[in-house]
């Protein structure tokens, strides 16, 4: 129901609970147009305090706000300012807004609603959080050393097309390429540009005050604009895709977080007690194709195609779960956020760890730790390494060789290891199913599906009890 056709009748009816409007970590517990509605007293409460702060006596076309002994010349000043350090009273705004918002629903619905209209009507300006960089040259930005940032943050986001807008003009600003998701749940994104670049936009994520990031949420790499074809920024259900509704089971049910250190510790424990040790598993809930390059040494690696898979593998493979004490890891740790929460939901583990920061930032403390071959990273790179460990084998001839290709036949999105001897004998499909395809590539023998041994010979789900 859009917002300015939802009837007064079920505002009125709404009971006010210091509890439920105290803040963001209880604001889930409002219904959807509550919570709709809540997010307006909120904008509308933080906006009328930066206001408050402005310095009226400052000329005009130049603002400037005050608060607490310092000035700001940039609304993301003021609104990071704000935003972490009157948290506070900012939530008591909010809840003095939204109770008076409840009283004028019962005692004028029809001015209210009026009220609520307008809102609902409204553009935000996302101007407002990019920052200015009128004192740095275009060739500056595009030109010179760069970098992936990879990154996710969890957080209630009710206007999630905002926040789409805002990031690709930002990215658009700095030249940046790479994939950005984001969901009422949050926002997960890959980036790479150059290292001024990149640092303006880690500086942006993290002056916004419905993130309120810091450095270390970053993980970084070697690389630049290159490493991604184009900017995708878009609106999805969950900012990681694990098929199930993050309202069901939510990333707040999460396993206990690790350390670098700490998970280094439980490794190494697990390694010296060696095949004793049947109480623990150390799980990589990455695809196939990722571990196979690169994983912790005596891991359990699910043999799976997409993290949309990981449910119906814990699903069938329940009992090899049941009473252990499961050790979990990713690329960066976002897919552990929702695969740990899952098995948590199943309430079959003894206990459930998760690796905080990913590979990325075990490595960067362990490069040459219990972590061994590459670290498969979703870009034109395909992998980046710590280590000069190779873990797999050439598809064809069998020496050692972990530099994924695309499969060379038309419509095939399968990654193949060829090593550089067995590419100039012309293997460069992925499988002799779609070496004979793009032998005779015709209207005929072309599929824009992916059918080939690699994807008939493996079953979806793995069982592995």
């Amino acid at each position: 129901m859009a917002a300015e056709d939802t009837p007064c009748s079920e505002f009125i009816n709404w009971e006010v609970d210091s509890s439920v409007c105290n803040g963001f970590k209880h604001e889930k517990q409002l219904s959807a147009p509550q919570r709709r509605y809540y997010s307006f007293c909120r904008r509308k409460s933080f906006a009328a305090f930066v206001a408050s702060k402005k310095d009226g006596s400052h000329e005009e076309g130049s603002p400037l706000w005050c608060c607490c002994g310092q000035t700001f010349i940039e609304h993301a000043a003021i609104h990071k300012h704000v935003a972490r350090v009157h948290n506070a009273e900012i939530q008591q705004l909010t809840q003095d807004e939204y109770e008076r918002l409840l009283s004028q629903l019962e005692e004028e619905p029809e001015a209210a609603q009026v009220q609520l209209n307008e809102h609902s009507g409204e553009t935000v300006d996302v101007s407002v959080w990019i920052p200015d960089i009128s004192h740095i040259s275009e060739e500056q930005l595009k030109n010179g050393p760069g970098r992936v940032l990879l990154y996710y943050h969890y957080c209630r986001v009710e206007e999630p097309h905002v926040i789409c807008a805002w990031q690709k003009a930002l990215c658009e600003k700095l030249h940046l390429t790479g994939k950005v998701r984001v969901a009422t749940e949050g926002i997960n994104g890959t980036v790479g540009g150059t290292n001024l670049a990149t640092d303006i936009y880690m500086e942006a994520m993290r002056s916004h005050p419905l993130f309120e990031m810091d450095k270390e949420d970053f993980k970084t790499s070697d690389g630049g604009a290159e490493c991604f074809t184009e900017l995708k920024v878009g609106v999805y259900k969950e900012i990681v895709p694990m098929g199930v509704d993050p309202d069901v089971i939510s990333y707040q049910l999460a396993g206990v977080h690790l350390e670098p250190e700490e998970f280094h510790k439980e490794v190494e424990a697990l390694l010296t007690k060696g095949d004793s040790c049947n109480d623990t598993i150390l799980l990589d809930c990455r695809n196939y194709y990722e571990s196979k390059i690169g994983q912790f040494t005596q891991c359990l690696a699910p043999n799976i195609r997409k993290f949309s898979y990981f449910p119906d593998y814990v699903d069938q493979n329940l009992e090899l779960f049941r009473d252990k004490k499961v050790l979990m890891y990713c690329t960066g740790g976002i897919r552990c956020e929702r695969g740990s929460a899952y098995l948590r939901f199943k309430d079959v583990c003894k206990e459930v760890y998760q690796l905080k920061g990913g590979i990325h930032k075990y490595l960067e403390r362990f490069p040459e730790g219990f972590y061994r071959g590459k670290l498969f990273v979703f870009d034109e790179r395909y992998a980046i390494s710590s280590n000069s460990d190779i873990i797999s084998d050439c598809r064809y001839c069998g020496h050692p060789w972990d530099q994924y290709k695309l499969c060379s036949t038309q419509y095939c999105c399968q990654l193949v290891l060829s090593c550089p001897s067995c590419r100039l004998d012309g293997h460069t499909a992925c499988c002799p199913t779609c070496m004979t395809k793009g032998q005779a590539q015709s209207e005929e023998t072309s599929h824009h599906k992916e059918e080939c041994e690699c994807t008939d010979g493996r079953p979806r789900i793995p069982q592995d009890v």
